[in-house]
């Protein structure tokens, strides 16, 4: 049995972003556990008399003295500075920018079209202590030799032009707590005594001034677009998805307690299934995005004029806005959006 991906991310996080290793979830391939300890990570470092540890890694910079990066509390605070910001209300923007590949057996990967977008983040507090992210965010696919946002694409793998569907997520929301979500129940098939809640606890490593933290999340689960009803835009029954951030800060920035958000640049690279307005349907094979990313006040500073203007157009103004109040509206994957927004392709000729 297998999650939905907003179910896994509801509680902590994706792209996203963006949990316990029962959830599919691992930070650079490490296995959370409640001894406090990743597999593979370093057993620790010495310097100046000092053990400086956390789960992934080691420097100074990870035990203090504003954040301590060796507990789930330090940990919260942290990540959700750099999803947000901790002036509650204020708005972050974040950014990406790169590419979709698509990979076949036995074939040379090809760059098939460019992928760029972002988001804007607000956080708000609750009073258990969980922090709110509130995310609006978009992905917008263009031409490879232009940069142009494409309508139509000629699909080189099918001989086929198709129609672009690019991707509005509102809301796509999670909390930040100090512990991993707990694992699910599956119903009540799991086992009825809950495990221990383990620390938010990610890999963390320094080097010089800088400090690098990576996030890889494994999600396996039903297909939104079932095979019987979306012959040409379903890739199967069951959905494998991949994501990988990699998060790049200053030190001297996660330690200044002056600061409430930490502004960052990274990578962000993500695994799917052909994308359902390719209809690939289910040949072999899937797409891979390879995309810088990062944070801005100002979203002129990274696309063109012409890209914000297509989005306020076509989407509608809220994505330049986060959402302001929590609500019980289901943050959707781009596969349940489709489906829901969609209608399944005639036959090929």
């Amino acid at each position: 049995m297998s999650l939905q991906r907003r179910d896994v991310l509801k509680s902590f996080a994706s792209v996203g972003a963006a949990g316990a290793a029962a959830l599919a979830l691992t930070a650079c391939g490490g296995r959370p556990d409640p001894a406090g300890a990743v597999a593979g990570a370093p057993a620790g470092a010495r310097g100046n008399g000092q053990r400086w540890v956390s789960r992934g890694g080691r420097g100074p910079a990870l035990e203090g003295p504003h954040l301590d990066l060796r507990t789930g509390r330090g940990n919260q605070l942290a990540y959700a500075m750099i999803q947000g910001d901790l002036d509650w209300g204020k708005q972050k923007y974040f950014w990406f920018k790169g590419y979709v590949m698509g990979i076949e057996p036995h074939k040379q990967i090809q760059n098939l079209v460019g992928a760029q977008g972002f988001g804007a983040i607000r956080l708000n507090p609750r009073p258990d202590g969980s922090i709110e992210r509130l995310c609006r965010e978009v992905i917008l696919y263009t031409d490879l030799r232009t940069g142009e946002i494409i309508e139509e694409w000629d699909n080189p793998l099918m001989d086929e032009t198709v129609r672009v569907v690019h991707v509005a997520n509102d809301p796509f929301n999670y909390l930040i707590e100090e512990y991993f979500p707990a694992p699910p129940t599956f119903g009540g098939l799991a086992d009825a005594e809950p495990p221990p809640r383990v620390p938010f606890v990610l890999p963390w490593y320094q080097h010089g001034k800088w400090l690098d933290m990576e996030i890889h999340i494994h999600l396996l689960y039903p297909n939104a677009l079932q095979p019987d009803q979306w012959p040409r835009e379903s890739s199967g029954p069951m959905v494998q998805v991949s994501e990988f951030f990699a998060h790049h800060i200053k030190a001297e920035d996660l330690q200044n307690e002056k600061l409430t958000t930490l502004p960052y640049t990274g990578t962000w690279n993500r695994t799917t299934p052909w994308l359902p307005w390719m209809l690939m349907g289910q040949r072999p094979g899937h797409c891979n995005y390879a995309c810088f990313m990062g944070t801005t006040t100002d979203l002129e500073e990274i696309f063109p004029r012409g890209h914000l203007d297509y989005v306020e157009r076509e989407m509608g103004a809220k994505y330049f806005e986060a959402p302001k109040e929590w609500t019980d509206q289901p943050s959707l994957s781009s596969l349940e959006h489709f489906a829901l927004e969609q209608e399944p392709a005639p036959p090929r000729e």
